[in-house]
Formats: C-alpha cells, sequence, structure tokens
C-alpha cells in the first residue's frame, strides 16, 4: 500500500493583478493584467503533493467550500491533479473563501485573504473525518482555517499515528498547547520572528539557527525555518542543518512555501531523511517560483528530480 497524506486547510480562488511596484497605503496603482487561479493554503499543499507524489503518494485533502461556482472549479482543478476530495464538504452559512493577490515587477507580493467557508470548518467536522487519517503517515496544517479546529486535527492526527507539519501562515499567536502537537513547524523568516515577537528584518542562515533554536524550544519536535532564495534552516533539538536553494530566475513567489512544504511531506512519506527531503523541497519551491500561479505552479515529480539530480548538494550541518 503506498503512503499516503492528509492535508486539513483551505481553499480559496485567488484573483492576481500584477503591478509594476505594490501600492503604498493610500496609494492607487495601475494593473498590467488580471487572472483567477484555484488556491488557498491547504488546496495548494494538497495539489503540489499530488503532482510531486505521482503514482508513489496518495493525497486527501480535508476542507470546506460554499455551494458556487468557485467551489466546483477548486474540487475540479484538486481531482484533476490526483487529490482524493471526497472530505471537502459544501456549507450554504458562507460563500468559498478567495484571495486578492497583488504581485510586483520583481516577483514578491501582497495578499489579502477573505476566509468565507473555511472559517466553518469545525473541529467536529474533522473528529467526523477521522477515518480520512487512519493508514496515513504525515498531516499537513496551515492557519487559514479557524485555531481551534486546526488544534483539535493535530491532537486527532498524532491519535492516529501521523506526523505532522504546521505552517504557522498567516501568522498568529500560537498556544503552547498546539504547538507540542507539533513533529515539524515550518515558519517563513517573517513568521519566526512574528512568533518570537522579534523585530521584522532580513535573516541570514547564521541567524535563522537562533530563530530556530527559540522556536524548537517552544513545543515542536523540529523546526524548519524558510529562507527563500538562501534556502532554509533545520534544527531537531540535537542539530542545524543549512540546506541552499537553486538558483532560478524568480517569476511569482506565491504559493512556493506551499509547494515547499508539499516536497517535504512527499519525501519523508517516501522515507528519504531529512537532509535529502529538505534538498527536494527546495528544489519543487525553487521551479514553484519560475512561473505564475499557486497550484498552477506546482512542478511534476520529473521536473524535480531533473533539478534535483542536476545539482545535488548536500545539506549542511552548521
Amino acid at each position: 500500500m503506498k503512503p499516503s497524506i492528509v492535508v486539513v486547510g483551505s481553499l480559496n480562488m485567488d484573483f492576481v493583478v500584477s503591478v509594476k511596484q505594490l501600492a503604498a497605503p493610500g496609494e492607487t496603482v495601475l494593473g498590467r493584467n488580471f487572472q483567477m487561479f484555484p488556491g488557498g493554503k491547504g488546496a495548494n499543499q494538497a495539489c503540489a503533493s499530488a503532482k510531486l507524489g505521482g503514482n508513489s503518494v496518495g493525497v486527501k485533502m480535508i476542507g470546506r467550500v460554499g455551494y458556487d461556482i468557485f467551489a466546483d472549479h477548486l474540487k475540479a482543478s484538486l481531482s484533476a491533479a490526483g487529490v482524493d476530495v471526497s472530505a471537502v464538504h459544501a456549507t450554504r452559512a458562507q460563500a468559498t473563501g478567495v484571495a486578492f493577490i497583488w504581485l510586483d515587477a520583481a516577483g514578491q507580493n501582497s495578499i489579502v485573504v477573505a476566509s468565507g467557508a473555511n472559517g466553518e470548518l469545525a473541529a467536529a467536522d474533522v473528529e467526523a473525518m477521522r477515518p480520512v487519517f487512519r493508514g496515513a503517515r504525515y498531516a499537513l496544517f496551515q492557519l487559514e482555517t479557524p485555531l481551534g479546529t486546526v488544534e483539535a486535527a493535530l491532537k486527532l492526527a498524532h491519535e492516529e499515528g501521523l506526523e505532522t507539519i504546521l505552517d504557522p501562515a498567516p501568522s498568529q499567536p500560537l498556544p503552547a498547547g498546539l504547538l507540542a502537537q507539533v513533529d515539524i513547524l515550518t515558519p517563513n523568516e517573517t513568521e519566526a520572528l512574528k512568533l518570537l515577537g522579534r523585530p521584522m528584518a532580513r535573516v541570514s542562515p547564521g541567524e535563522a539557527k537562533m530563530l530556530a533554536t527559540g522556536l524548537q524550544q517552544m513545543g515542536p519536535k523540529a523546526v524548519i525555518v524558510k529562507l527563500g532564495d538562501q534556502g532554509c534552516l533545520a534544527y531537531d533539538g540535537v542539530r542545524h542543518r543549512h540546506s541552499p536553494s537553486f538558483a532560478v530566475e524568480v517569476a511569482d513567489t506565491t504559493a512556493a512555501g506551499d509547494t515547499f512544504n508539499a516536497g517535504l511531506a512527499v519525501a519523508l512519506a517516501e522515507g528519504a531523511p531529512l537532509e535529502r527531503a529538505l534538498r527536494f523541497a527546495n528544489a519543487a519551491a525553487a521551479i514553484s517560483v519560475t512561473r505564475c500561479g499557486a497550484q498552477a505552479s506546482a512542478p511534476s515529480r520529473r521536473e524535480v528530480d531533473a533539478l534535483f539530480q542536476g545539482q545535488q548538494e548536500p545539506a549542511r550541518l552548521t
């Protein structure tokens, strides 16, 4: 039986406007083009996991949508990628979630999310989906659904023997009880600084060591700080590992972190050691930033294997 991954999280329709530069508060800027893409951090991670897992890893999604055309499009997109969406249920209480994304010429973005139906995913809903978790190896979580639901789902996943990976985005304070249920916490540098209550600043791999150490002491078994073009820094309570990034031309950073988490989960579910899983995740994220869209940018397994094999460089102990 092939290993499987369960993703508990959000599904959004993304509305993307390209601009020369991001608007300052109170400023109006002209956009150059407008596109719609299926998104939501949970759905992005599920889609990328299915693409990266190919025929070797199964992926199931748990989430909420509304009764509208966006819901149909989102579920169809996930199904086409190979995701089991039988646990994605509709609610009449809210419309399907949406995200408004402004993308500048350098590939950086600014995002506002209206959660909609994602906010209706309750702890009781996840408990009713307990059979979905059985037999799976890893569970992926984010913070675009209610925090109480995330905490309950993390606990349930552990009860069913799964390893848990939490992407703490969007940033918000996290209770110690929740972090204690996390096997791998994967903040980017901004999220890591916010969780530790530190001022915003560019983070070097050396400084990331201190962030990872501080976060690991808050409860998770391991922490991986995503550093963008500097790769990532992992700490498991014993040693630090820095895995460098791949040199690529950036077009759009949207969902790069989601693709990283998907690559990490797929590699670990297949039994890869952490060093190789970090490198695989970096390769997947690197390819994703070379093209536009959230789920549309997620690479295939063949693409990642080609980049991964062509630029092998092991993670370094620091």
